[in-house]
């Protein structure tokens, strides 16, 4: 009901909207409405009252919550269910016990602040409260556990073709899955799986955005690392407006990868978002370091890369690094 109201506010913000209007429209009493908007209010809305005349929306403050994102979301399937939390250890986790209980395909996991978000390797994730986006989605591809980890590279291409929208610069994909703006990082992805041989359960894409994060706000070890949106465009943007961004992109890119079948059909999109291909790259793998110039993806998502002596070695898992 809070939506309803909301978006009725949002569609005469330039006038004011009757009570008796707002309560023919959404078929509840005077006194549900009053209570409806008191807790907009308590959100951080700021909605003024006049007799007579009825209700007007003044401010609308920065916020992750299902009300925000939902109103101008184009997406068919991602985004329809939202989870919100002011505060969680990891939207992942929640992500993960929620599709355990059959969350349905699509459903976004989001939170103000995580306390114990997590990237790649194990490595903890700066998940400040009002500055980022920390969202997990549910997805239930029917493919081939083996397709599972390529998502990461699907969600690359969109979050950097939305971040290069939202921003007017560009960005570019530092293989497999970061997001860079120049040498610096402003987005990961981490996909966690539940599957049997043959089926995959679920997979939860976790997504960490730095948003509205100014330079002198991140630890001292990653401003030399690490970049906002907000740097980048040289104004704050609406987290809310950044998530349904997102998940626009990615939606028809995630509905290619599951009806073609894996990753292969995607390849040449995700080169022209690349950073990597063309470089001289460091390699850091399990079994040792390899040196040597990055000349392609092949359509499973390994990074090759050729040496000095004009080998070609497939990389996939490694730690990249520019040289």
């Amino acid at each position: 009901m809070r939506d309803k109201i909301l978006k009725i506010l949002r569609e005469h913000q330039d006038e004011y909207v009757s009570g008796e209007m707002i309560c023919q429209a959404c078929g509840v009493s005077r006194t549900a409405v009053w209570k409806h908007i008191r807790e907009l209010e308590e959100r951080g809305y700021q909605i003024d009252a006049v007799r007579n005349r009825g209700y007007r929306l003044l401010y609308s403050p920065d916020v992750v919550t299902p009300e925000e994102i939902i109103l101008g979301l184009k997406t068919d399937v991602l985004g329809r269910e939202i989870v919100y939390r002011d505060q969680v250890a990891s939207t992942n986790e929640l992500a993960t016990e929620l599709a355990y209980q059959g969350a349905s395909e699509g459903t976004l996991v989001v939170a103000d602040q995580q306390t114990g978000g997590r990237g790649r390797r194990g490595r903890a994730w700066f998940s400040p409260p009002g500055k980022g986006v920390w969202m997990s989605l549910i997805l239930r591809p029917k493919l081939s556990p083996a397709y599972a980890s390529q998502l990461t590279l699907v969600a690359a291409i969109a979050l950097s073709r939305a971040f290069s929208s939202l921003t007017g610069q560009q960005a570019g994909i530092k293989w497999p899955n970061d997001i860079f703006f120049g040498s610096k990082k402003c987005c990961g992805i981490l996909t966690e799986m539940h599957a049997d041989h043959d089926r995959i359960h679920h997979i939860v894409l976790g997504i960490g955005i730095n948003v509205n994060m100014e330079s002198s706000e991140f630890p001292e070890e990653l401003r030399d690392i690490a970049v906002s949106l907000r740097i980048v465009k040289g104004e704050s943007l609406v987290r809310s407006k950044v998530i349904q961004s997102v998940l626009t992109y990615l939606e028809p890119l995630y509905q290619q990868y599951v009806r073609e079948g894996g990753f292969s059909s995607l390849r040449e999109e995700w080169k022209l978002e690349s950073i990597t291909i063309g470089r001289n790259v460091r390699a850091v793998t399990p079994r040792g370091e390899i040196e040597g110039t990055a000349v392609d993806i092949d359509e499973a998502g390994a990074l090759c890369v050729m040496t000095e002596s004009g080998e070609i070695v497939r990389i996939h898992s490694a730690e990249i690094l520019f040289n």
